[in-house]
């Protein structure tokens, strides 16, 4: 029989409607519940696409002897992390607190009142070496109420307390050069020159530190470490695109790799790292010339639209890593299943693919690319373009035998702020490639966005599912449909997307900033009040909310003007100074952002076809220090716009920083000329 959470929106809860655990969703009713029967409330975090989630409920919450002893014993909570970020990131503070690391699912046990005393990750159903199995830790934690409370009231006060420390403010003590080059190297130290990305086992793509390589290559081509920069980014993204982590068949990335060198992937595939990653490539494909990062891009946004797309123009959230209950079972080929799709081409696929009879994962290929086309074309005896088209038949082959598998678990949620990340990347590549397809996916997109993630009071939600909206939006919901907004206003000049934009900004400022000026909190003044206000600084695996704020701010200033923008920002800058300073891989994104300011300001006037060379000219390289401003010089909502016709040239470009332009000019080598210059020459 459903419990609780039958009545949930998340897919997540709902996979847990059938358990035997008598389920709450995170409110006032469970703790409610808690106070009367004096237990503790025992809350568990995970997310739809979780694998050590699905093994715990496996394992646990559906078991019925483990699930009447929570029921007994505990008033059981159970949150999506995507839904609710505040209460995930408190709770995780306190995980982390107590046990050094993290993770999901998590398990955290609290006082009626919701403050933890304890907390953990995931528990077996038995005792595995020093691990105790779930059961035994519930026991304990239940001995330890009835028995020794003063002492749990003790740790629940500490932890309490913990969680809501911040960071002392400071001023990053570098200024806009020395700020990007000292992130840069701190970056490198931990880079990884035979396979590319940071650190080891696991292996994360962390594209906040590579936006911020991307920008360091931009801003500072002749900076002390752009070499450094240049190789690491490529080494990167060309050990990323060709290993496992990348569906070389569907396209997108999975979560991380579990090795150091991009091969056996944690399969689930989420919307923010793809949205992410695929404007990474699109970008680096313009700043290291490589045509194959510009395939990755499309064939990154292609999944998106044609694999994650709502039908009413919103990007679902994820998909799963398990499929018929083992992970990875839909994406990875036997040699066997080769041979029998692809015939006398199965040996060429498997040479491109890496693919053995003794497999790489448990008997079975991940398919990744080892060696260079150019070099098997040479084995085979092939030109690159008949290898080309003998690919991408086999591809086609493969694909709809996979086709043919049990797909795995789609957790259809539309997250605001996951899909601002995505309208951001399809509006910069419709614009880039002059591709209607990518433009017209990012206004559907913008269209959903704006108008049905929304609530009844027309604030922005969390979450929308199947026509239900979740609960109220966050800071980066806000922060990051800003600058999606933005974006796509710059690149079809439709200033209803500018209006937008600025609407978002101005609730942004009004429901999340800090009273004290040091940035914005995760959540809105008037929210539910938790054991904690959260303010996220740190870029993992997202930009942070106050990296996106920042961000959306400085578009903000440098179209409008606004006098009151740059303390803002600047109170972002010293809530985040001391990380800034000591840990700048924990804050790519955000120095990213500081580092491209102030903003070159391109105001281009003039009638859509006259304007489009022009345009295209700033598009076509990588300008993180430079905003656009598209519009017919008509009536116009955008200050940058104001005052400025196209006189008889028919199109006319502003280059401005600072309230100080250059003369207006009309040929696209002139106006190449102003954007790459570091300085702006006064006209009065």
């Amino acid at each position: 029989m459903p419990n609780r959470l039958a009545d949930a929106t998340s897919p997540y809860l709902l996979q847990h409607q059938d358990n035997p655990v008598d389920w709450y969703e995170w409110g006032e009713e469970a703790f409610s519940a808690a106070r009367s029967r004096d237990v503790p409330v025992l809350l568990s975090v995970g997310y739809s696409a979780c694998h050590w989630c699905h093994v715990m409920a496996h394992e646990s919450f559906e078991d019925d002897a483990t699930a009447a002893y929570m029921n007994e014993h505990f008033v059981n909570v159970k949150v999506d992390r995507e839904e609710r970020p505040d209460v995930d990131r408190i709770y995780m503070d306190a995980v982390q607190a107590m046990t050094g690391r993290g993770g999901w699912p998590m398990t955290v046990f609290m006082t009626p009142d919701g403050r933890p005393f304890f907390a953990g990750t995931y528990y077996p159903k038995e005792p595995r070496g020093h691990f105790p199995s779930f059961l035994q830790v519930m026991q304990s934690v239940d001995d330890a109420w009835k028995s020794r409370r003063g002492d749990l009231e003790d740790q629940a006060d500490r932890l309490a307390a913990g969680v809501n420390q911040q960071i002392p403010p400071t001023d990053p003590t570098a200024d806009r050069n020395e700020l990007l080059d000292n992130a840069t190297a701190g970056i490198l130290q931990q880079f990884d020159h035979e396979y590319g990305g940071f650190g080891g086992a696991p292996k994360f793509p962390q594209a906040p530190n590579l936006e911020l390589l991307a920008r360091s290559i931009a801003l500072r081509p002749d900076g002390a470490h752009a070499a450094a920069a240049r190789q690491a980014l490529d080494l990167t993204l060309d050990r990323m695109s060709r290993g496992g982590i990348y569906d070389h068949l569907g396209g997108g990335f999975a979560r991380y790799a579990v090795d150091r060198v991009w091969l056996v992937p944690h399969f689930e595939k989420m919307l923010y790292d793809n949205a992410l990653l695929a404007r990474l490539y699109l970008r680096g494909w313009q700043l290291l010339g490589r045509p194959h990062y510009r395939a990755v891009a499309e064939e990154t946004l292609d999944y998106l639209i044609d694999a994650m797309r709502d039908p009413g123009g919103g990007i679902h959230a994820a998909e799963d890593a398990d499929s018929e209950g083992e992970e990875g079972k839909y994406y990875v080929f036997t040699r066997d299943e080769l041979d029998e799709v692809l015939g006398d081409d199965a040996e060429l696929l498997a040479t491109i693919y890496g693919v053995t009879p003794e497999g790489n994962f448990e008997g079975s290929n991940v398919l990744h690319r080892p060696r260079s086309l150019a070099d098997i074309a040479e084995e085979f005896g092939l030109t690159g373009a008949e290898l080309a088209e003998r690919r991408a038949t086999s591809d086609a082959a493969l694909r709809a035998a996979r086709s043919q598998r049990v797909a795995p678990g789609r957790d259809d949620k539309i997250v605001t702020a996951w899909n601002g990340l995505a309208l951001r990347a399809l509006a910069e590549a419709g614009a880039i490639l002059e591709s209607d397809r990518y433009l017209d996916a990012a206004i559907d997109l913008a269209d959903f966005a704006t108008t049905r993630l929304r609530g009844s009071d027309g604030r922005l939600v969390r979450s929308w599912r199947d026509g239900r909206a979740g609960v109220a939006g966050f800071c980066d919901d806000y922060a990051a449909l800003a600058v999606g907004c933005y974006t796509l206003y710059s690149a079809t000049g439709n200033e209803r997307w500018f209006s937008e934009a600025e609407q978002l900004v101005a609730d942004l400022t009004e429901l999340f900033a800090d009273e004290t000026g040091l940035g914005f909190y995760a959540t809105a003044h008037d929210a539910e009040t938790l054991i904690a206000r959260p303010k996220n600084l740190m870029d993992n695996p997202t930009p942070s909310d106050n990296s996106l704020a920042a961000e959306a701010i400085q578009i903000h200033a440098a179209l409008t003007g606004d006098p009151n923008a740059a303390a803002l920002v600047d109170g972002i800058a010293r809530s985040a100074g001391r990380l800034i300073d000591q840990y700048p891989s924990a804050v790519g994104h955000l120095i990213a952002v500081l580092a491209s300011a102030p903003l070159k300001e391109v105001a281009i006037v003039g009638p859509a076809d006259d304007r489009r060379e022009l345009e295209a000219t700033v598009w076509r390289q990588f300008r993180p220090d430079c905003v656009l401003a598209p519009g017919s010089g008509d009536t116009t909502p955008v200050p940058l716009l104001q005052h400025r016709t196209p006189g008889g040239a028919g199109a006319q470009a502003f280059v401005c920083r600072d309230f100080v332009c250059e003369l207006p000019v009309t040929d696209t080598a002139t106006l190449e000329a102003q954007l790459a210059s570091s300085e702006i020459e006064s006209t009065g």
